[in-house]
């Protein structure tokens, strides 16, 4: 479903992206890892038109979409979900939700999309006139994700679902986020809770210094001594950690 090719960029004169080629297949979640400035979040901001590529290719649903205008890509469906700090405090729930309606043409489209936000997140509905700087940390989370399903996209980039939420908040959130890929979104996450983002996708890839640096099946990767020791502190995946997502 998306395809990148030796995608180069950054900001002003400060190459960020050194060269990143991956792929996301369709009905899958795919996690890119690294640490801090690695470039994981600069590479959401080309896929969704935020920032413009300066080399490279990009296609989304068999269309080449690098150079798109953003509202380009949003109506032809790629979908970014900000960080839950990105919510709007002075506007409710509700308002903040439509927001991420705004290239839906009808009525119907719009009351399809808070069904669909409002199911998955039962607490967004008891507070959808509440003004979402009320809000705690995971419920903001919850509201941005909320608001990327709102355009009917068929696929989504996450940046950070699980930033600053407590344990029990990551494992709801990312149960929700294999929830709504098992329902047919595709979703690309950038990730650095690499355990949690490698027990929930089905490939990962692995970004140092603007490069890939290692990709493969998420199941082998999480379980590979190089990964283990440099990402996961030496552990190994238990099978009753993949079974609670």
């Amino acid at each position: 479903m998306l395809t990148t090719t030796d995608v180069v960029g950054g900001y002003g004169s400060v190459q960020i992206l050194n060269g990143v080629s991956l792929k996301v297949v369709r009905g899958q979640i795919v996690a890119l890892l690294g640490g801090n400035g690695t470039g994981k979040s600069t590479m959401l901001k080309v896929l969704s038109g935020l920032i413009k590529p300066w080399r490279g290719s990009i296609v989304f649903d068999g269309e080449r979409i690098d150079g798109m205008r953003p509202d380009r890509i949003v109506r032809r469906g790629l979908v970014q979900v900000t960080q839950g700090k990105e919510a709007y405090p002075a506007m409710t729930v509700e308002e903040n939700l439509l927001l991420g309606a705004h290239v839906c043409t009808d009525r119907a489209a719009r009351a399809r999309g808070l069904a669909r936000a409002y199911e998955y997140f039962p607490i967004l509905k008891e507070r959808r006139r509440q003004l979402s700087g009320t809000l705690s940390g995971g419920q903001l989370q919850m509201l941005c994700i909320g608001r990327g399903l709102m355009s009917e996209p068929k696929m989504m980039l996450l940046d950070e679902p699980s930033a600053a939420l407590a344990p029990q908040l990551v494992l709801d959130i990312f149960r929700t986020i294999g929830r709504i890929c098992r329902d047919g979104m595709t979703l690309l996450m950038v990730e650095q809770n690499v355990r949690m983002a490698l027990l929930l996708a089905e490939y990962g890839y692995v970004i140092k210094d603007g490069v890939i640096h290692l990709e493969g099946p998420a199941e082998k990767m999480i379980n590979d001594d190089a990964v283990r020791l440099s990402y996961l502190g030496g552990t190994v995946a238990g099978r009753d950690e993949k079974m609670a997502l």
